[in-house]
């Protein structure tokens, strides 16, 4: 399993939620270098507006994740601020847990743990 996969990995829980947060950022960082050295060399400076939607953007970033693209990674945790990418990827989370939840009537917090290889209480 690659270092960049968005997957569930040995440890605790609280060790992949930062390595999720430090990913967030670092992409975010890349990003935002990125973005004020096209701006300098284009002769941009100052902020531009920030009109993307903060589920779009997690959508984005957690499908990259899945496919294992930096790039399309970097490109998406871009977007918006890190707090808001982790609202979001949060949000996404919780979402699809009810909606797995629903499809197989089971209770959401049995299939959170099964998702997360963690036995179901």
């Amino acid at each position: 399993m690659s270092s960049r996969t968005c997957t569930a990995r040995q440890g605790d829980h609280k060790g992949r939620v930062v390595h999720l947060f430090d990913r967030i950022r670092g992409a975010w960082d890349r990003s935002r270098t990125a973005r004020r050295s096209e701006a300098a060399k284009n002769g941009r400076t100052g902020g531009g507006s920030r009109s993307h939607n903060l589920f779009e953007a997690a959508a984005a970033y957690v499908s990259a994740c899945v496919d294992d693209d930096q790039d399309r990674i970097d490109e998406a945790a871009g977007r918006v601020s890190p707090e808001a990418l982790s609202f979001g990827v949060n949000e996404l989370a919780c979402r699809a847990v009810i909606a797995l939840a629903r499809e197989r009537d089971e209770p959401p917090r049995d299939v959170a743990r099964a998702l997360l290889g963690l036995p179901v209480t």
